[in-house]
């Protein structure tokens, strides 16, 4: 049944410690990813409009001071997202204790086929994670400890500089947003 030489392997400690295993999977992925998902490929989609009347995250829930969409939505990848949230971290490292929050979530896997590719054979695999976004959407806030607003007005300029569609700043008095209408 078993062998001798197979048991005492059992029995004898691992040359390597103990990895569980989501160490192994979270190790290739980017920062912003789901830990996990059923369904690795899924459809495309579309950016939602918003006008059902509804301006749930279009204002600032944790800072005092952010960014949002006043351009068409857009569908955003993680790595736009940490590029931008490491240029407010970057220039926020001066204030003790200032955070940064980031209120939407890249949970939406996008597929690519390769070059040159003929069409069939399926769905192309896996190439990064990402966020739809409607317009007015908030999302970047910056706060934790008092910030001017000049200051609060060029960090958060210098992040939608990396990101590609048009932001706006707002403060804790701006009016929420309605797709393109300020209610």
């Amino acid at each position: 049944m078993f062998s001798l030489s197979s048991i005492t392997s059992l029995l004898r400690p691992s040359l390597f410690p103990f990895r569980s295993p989501i160490t192994l999977l979270t190790r290739s992925r980017g920062q912003l990813a789901p830990r996990k998902v059923k369904y690795l490929k899924r459809h495309k989609g579309r950016v939602p409009i918003p006008i059902g009347g509804s301006t749930r995250g279009t204002t600032l829930a944790f800072g005092d001071w952010g960014i949002r969409i006043r351009g068409n939505g857009m569908r955003l990848s993680a790595k736009q997202l940490t590029t931008a949230e490491d240029v407010i971290k970057r220039k926020l490292k001066v204030w003790k204790g200032a955070k940064v929050w980031l209120r939407c979530f890249p949970d939406i896997p996008v597929c690519i086929k390769g070059n040159e590719t003929r069409m069939g054979k399926g769905k192309g695999t896996f190439e990064y994670w990402a966020t739809r976004l409607p317009t007015g959407r908030v999302i970047f806030e910056i706060g934790g400890v008092p910030i001017r607003e000049e200051l609060a007005r060029q960090i958060l300029k210098q992040a939608s500089s990396k990101l590609p569609c048009k932001m706006e700043f707002i403060s804790r008095k701006t009016l929420p947003r309605l797709g393109r209408l300020l209610i």
